[in-house]
This record gives C-alpha cells, structure tokens and sequence, in this order.
C-alpha cells in the first residue's frame, strides 16, 4: 500500500471500546471519534458510558452507549450485535476494562485472585473473541488490547501479584490471536502504558508511589491518559497494516531502567 496523512485515519471504521467510561478507555473512544470512527462505548457503568458517547455525538460523529459485564459472553455478544445494528460491522476495537487492587501475595485470597485474573486477562479475551467473530465476517479488522507495563516489569512497592500477571498474560493472548487471525484479516496488538494518571491509579495506595515513580521514568513525569490515544490510532489504522502481534510500551522509558 502507499503511504499517506490518510492512513491514520479511522473514517469508515466503526469502533468498539471497552472501558470507554473512564481513564484511557475514555481517552481512546473521544480520539478514534476525533479521528473519523463512530464509537460503541461499552463499560459496566452505563452513566459514565453515555457521557462519553454524548461528548461525542456533540462533534458530529456516532455513537452508542452499551452498558455490560467483561466477564459474560452473553453480555459481550449482544453488545456487539447491538453495535453493528447502530454502526455498522465494526473494524476497529480497544479492549481497555481492567481493575486492579493491592494486596501482599502471601494474604491474598484465592477470590481476589481470580477477580482480577477474570476481568483483565478472560475479560480481553471474551471481548476479543465477540469483537473478532464480527470482523472475521465482515473483511477484517483491528483490535488493541491494553495490557501494562506491569506485565513486564515488577513494579517496586506495589503488591499487585495478581494484576502483573493478568497484564502479562493479555500480552501472550494478544500474539496467540494475532497468529491465529493474521491469515483472515484481522490484527491484534497490545499497548502496554507506563505509569498513567488513570481513576485507578487515583487509589491510596498508588497516589504516593506516583512522586516516586516519576523520578523514575526518563521522561521525568507520569503520563496523561490522552498520550495513549496516538498509539492506539496507529495500531487500529491502515498506517499499522504490517503490524500484528506486538505489544507497544508506553511507558516514558520507564523500563530502560
């Protein structure tokens, strides 16, 4: 393909994001809309969900609000189905749900445990899957999953045994789908962002650790959640069409250290 200002852009690609009431989920459905996408906003919180949708019917473009569970196959399915019906077969995805939480690992509970594992690691997956099913169908499609760099790295002074490894494992998830829809037209990547003003990292526990971690990061300051957009619009857009399969970190050089 040649190579123009065009290829960043999303006109014409319906998008479906998760997450999209709040923090980079938010982020990501106000720029791909920005960027010519008419956007489903899907987040548990059907309130938060249709003020982003609002902000972005507001400029011009479409959108819909859908309020459902990560973690409920169901949910997921009509949610697509009800997205495709408002605007049309969607061709670009970001699947940004995620929770964390801090516990040291030797009191966390079996349930703690696998609340997080479902709702950051099965919850990409299942959105993923109900995403996919809809693009393999219709010509393909790109899909971008959030991960962290805590799949990376094990980050000093958190206790979030249970977060690094749901992240980690939404990196391999996103290669194992890129490599089995690479040959159908479908690309799946990841972002893994550095250290984010986000609502959850406005938690107790992380609020302090956040002065820390900027003396940390050489581009010495924590990013916005706006500075993820770019990267997503790059990987969902034509300009990304020879990548699949990578996990891009976003993380102010934080890990070069």
């Amino acid at each position: 393909m040649t190579f123009t200002p065009q290829s960043f852009s999303l006109a014409g690609k319906p998008a479906f994001i998760t997450g999209a009431g709040s923090g980079i989920g938010r982020a990501i459905a106000l720029g791909f809309a920005a960027c010519g996408a008419d956007v489903a906003c899907f987040d548990r919180d059907g309130q938060a969900a249709r003020a982003t949708a609002e902000e972005i019917t507001a400029t011009g473009r479409k959108a819909v609000t859908l309020t459902g569970d990560v973690t409920d196959p169901e949910s997921l399915r009509a949610a697509v189905t009800a997205a495709v019906e408002a605007i049309g077969p969607i061709r670009a995805a970001v699947n940004s749900a995620g929770v964390a939480g801090a516990t040291a690992a030797e009191d966390m509970s079996a349930q703690d445990f696998r609340r997080v594992v479902d709702i950051n690691l099965t919850g990409v997956f299942l959105s993923a899957q109900a995403e996919a099913r809809v693009m393999l169908e219709h010509g393909g499609g790109a899909i971008v999953n959030i991960a962290s760099m805590s799949g990376t790295i094990a980050n000093r002074g958190l206790l979030q045994a249970h977060y690094n490894s749901s992240k980690a494992g939404v990196m391999h998830l996103t290669k194992s789908l890129a490599t089995e829809w690479a040959g159908r037209g479908v690309r799946v990547n990841s972002i893994s962002p550095g250290n984010t003003l986000t609502p959850m990292n406005e938690r107790p526990e992380v609020a302090e650790n956040l002065k820390v971690f900027a003396g940390e990061t050489p581009l010495g300051r924590i990013a916005d959640v706006e500075e993820m957009v770019g990267p997503a619009v790059f990987l969902a857009s034509d300009a990304a069409s020879y990548v699949t399969g990578t996990d891009l970190l976003v993380d102010g050089g934080y890990v070069c250290w």
